[in-house]
């Protein structure tokens, strides 16, 4: 039996390590809504089955009039050996995202990473536990800050992207939309499989030498940790394709990018907010394990950062209006 996520309400309490950027501190009581004296930016931490969770949470501006209702709600996750801080800066999610009214959540993976696939090991021998905080933490900022439970959305890079596709996978009905950037899904002992409808996003570069557009079956050896086995950036989106009972895709070149869309069915289970919803894969020219349209350099060894396409506001506006791309 799964251990019960037990949640204690502290958004809003600042860490010891302060707001980043010099960003206003957070106070130490929690915060219960987004209010017009509320710091658009706090670390916040969360007690989910005995482990202390961090995140960066960015609010929305106040309205300027009294209509402070539900706001969409985006969780991101940062990559395998990275933090918060570093994804806030390579995709600007928290200023694309918070102009357009959306509350957005940047959690702390344990170890600098997050178990996207099924199979424990010696460093993650709970493989559902990054399920449960996630869950957790959705539950608690649809309390504390007013997020929309019907408009939630779920994005990630490298070993994070596989985490939000494991979530849409694992947990279709919590989510309104998944995007995944270099990720994939996992296979073999650590396979992840989608058990019904949602709009899904994979955005992948054509030349990652990280993990190939064609997946990596057989990952290296790693001492610290083992790296998860992945199907292809294609088999990844066709998985969601058929799990939504979408019919035939089709592909069409655009500039800089090939795009590949399925059309989720129109009887698929999942209610009015998944109508004419699309699975698509883009696949960039020139790109390697990294955002597109990032302007931080990526690390040695991770290829070329494409500006053919703004992977930031492709993913948001994919959530906005999941249907076909135009």
């Amino acid at each position: 039996m799964l251990a019960l996520a037990v949640v204690l309400p502290l958004a809003g309490c600042a860490t010891d390590s302060g707001p980043p950027d010099a960003a206003p501190s957070a106070s130490g009581s929690s915060a219960v809504g987004g209010t017009a004296t509320a710091a658009p930016e706090v670390r916040a931490q969360l007690r989910v089955d005995g482990d202390i969770r961090r995140y960066l949470l960015h609010r929305p501006p106040a309205p300027a009039a009294d209509g402070d209702g539900p706001k969409p709600l985006l969780i991101a996750f940062h990559g395998r050996g990275a933090d918060a801080a570093e994804l806030r800066a390579k995709t600007r999610l928290e200023r694309a995202a918070t102009a357009r009214g959306m509350l957005v959540a940047f959690p702390e993976g344990l170890g600098h990473g997050w178990g996207a696939g099924v199979q424990a090991t010696k460093q993650r021998p709970d493989p559902a536990l990054d399920v449960r905080f996630t869950e957790a933490l959705i539950e608690h900022l649809v309390r504390t800050e007013r997020a929309d439970p019907d408009q939630v959305y779920v994005a990630g890079f490298s070993n994070g992207g596989s985490m939000a596709l494991r979530m849409a996978a694992e947990r279709p009905a919590l989510l309104a939309g998944a995007a995944s950037v270099s990720g994939q899904l996992p296979t073999g002992s650590a396979a992840v499989e989608p058990s019904g409808p949602v709009p899904v996003m994979v955005v992948y570069g054509a030349d990652d030498p990280v993990r190939p557009l064609a997946g990596l079956p057989s990952p290296p050896p790693d001492p610290e940790e083992p790296i998860l086995p992945t199907r292809s950036a294609r088999d990844s989106a066709a998985a969601f394709a058929a799990a939504g009972g979408a019919g035939e895709p089709v592909t069409r070149e655009e500039k800089g990018y090939d795009r590949t869309v399925w059309r989720l069915g129109k009887d698929a289970h999942g209610g009015d907010r998944r109508s004419g919803g699309t699975v698509q894969l883009l696949v960039v020219d020139d790109a390697g394990h990294t955002w597109p349209g990032s302007t931080v350099p990526p690390p040695e060894g991770f290829g070329p950062v494409s500006k053919a396409l703004d992977a930031t506001d492709t993913i948001l506006d994919f959530f906005t209006d999941p249907g076909p791309g135009h």
